[in-house]
């Protein structure tokens, strides 16, 4: 039922900021008790998870990452965005927006995932 869409630019210029939006059907961002997520794979490499915003509008952000990522949304349009500033080649990677479901003590699941996005940053 809950389907989730990225869209963005395919290739962005080192040192800009990469906004992708994800947004959401079948559900609302603002429904209680979910957090709506953006995770990262570049080439070769497992899963990177970068941050979340919650039904409150609370955010929080990988400590790897939070210096240069901020997640905003607009309840209008039942979507949410992902901001990466600074990018360099090494931030090529295809992007996912994931709904996060229930936590307890065994973890956070990510229950519904987007098809993902890539993103190759170049000059």
């Amino acid at each position: 039922q809950v389907q989730l869409q990225e869209s963005g630019p395919g290739l962005v210029k080192p040192s800009e900021t990469l906004s992708l939006a994800c947004t959401v059907s079948g559900g609302s961002i603002t429904t209680n008790y979910y957090c709506w997520s953006w995770i990262r794979q570049p080439p070769g490499k497992g899963l990177e998870y970068m941050g979340f915003i919650c039904d409150s509008g609370i955010t929080g952000y990988s400590p790897s990452l939070k210096s240069r990522t901020s997640i905003s949304r607009d309840t209008s349009k039942n979507q949410f965005t992902l901001h990466l500033s600074s990018v360099t080649p090494e931030d090529t990677a295809v992007y996912y927006c994931a709904r996060v479901g229930y936590c307890t003590t065994y973890g956070c699941p990510w229950d519904y995932w987007g098809q993902g996005t890539q993103v190759t940053v170049s000059s």
